[in-house]
């Protein structure tokens, strides 16, 4: 059996999310889905809330692989990866991450261990090589591939965030607008109110 394990900060979830999803319930037995606390990152939504906007986006999705294991998320992978065995203890385990955390992955709390543990999936992102000096390094120390989807998103959850009041983006999935109108996570992202005319 295989297992893709993708822990994600979806802060919040959006069209990149629901294609790598999509992407590997296509290649893998079972796919293992959490929220993420990222300490690279600040002034994150609540993580029951990116939670249940995993779940949300998980229940569109076809075929009944995906699914949201919440009590895996950590902030060290190999908790995580310790837990997951748990669950699947034969399974051949493989980490999921994006070409932006390909130089950090040396560095991470227990690194040999997390390698010696799991193989690790690259996905590609735009403006992240998957050639050249930190992706060599990683193939010394890991069992390493590199994801080719079809379809690559050039999305960054930041993005979301740090908009303008403008517009409301259209590259989010509906149940993802959905709750974050619901719960007014991003103000940013709701629709401005009509301007009522003062001219009498």
């Amino acid at each position: 059996m295989r297992v893709a394990l993708f822990g994600t900060s979806a802060d919040p979830p959006h069209m990149g999310h629901q294609s790598i999803l999509t992407w590997l319930s296509q290649e893998f037995d079972q796919v293992a889905v959490w929220a993420s606390e990222n300490p690279y990152k600040q002034d994150q939504s609540p993580l029951s809330d990116r939670a249940e906007m995993l779940r949300r986006l998980i229940d569109t999705l076809p075929g009944g692989k995906v699914g949201l294991y919440q009590h895996l998320s950590d902030r060290y992978s190999i908790h995580s990866i310790a837990r997951a065995r748990q669950i699947w203890p034969r399974a051949q385990l493989t980490l999921v991450v994006g070409a932006d955390l390909v130089a950090q992955l040396p560095k991470w709390y227990q690194a040999e261990e997390i390698f010696a543990q799991v193989k690790i999936l690259v996905f590609p992102r735009p403006g992240y090589p998957v050639q050249g000096p930190a992706i060599a390094t990683l193939r010394q120390q890991a069992k390493v591939t590199i994801a080719q989807p079809p379809n690559q998103y050039d999305i960054a959850s930041s993005s979301y965030r740090q908009t303008e009041c403008s517009r409301v983006p259209d590259d989010l999935p509906p149940v993802i607008r959905d709750y974050i109108t619901e719960h007014n996570l991003y103000p940013c992202l709701q629709t401005p109110p009509a301007r009522i005319s003062t001219r009498r």
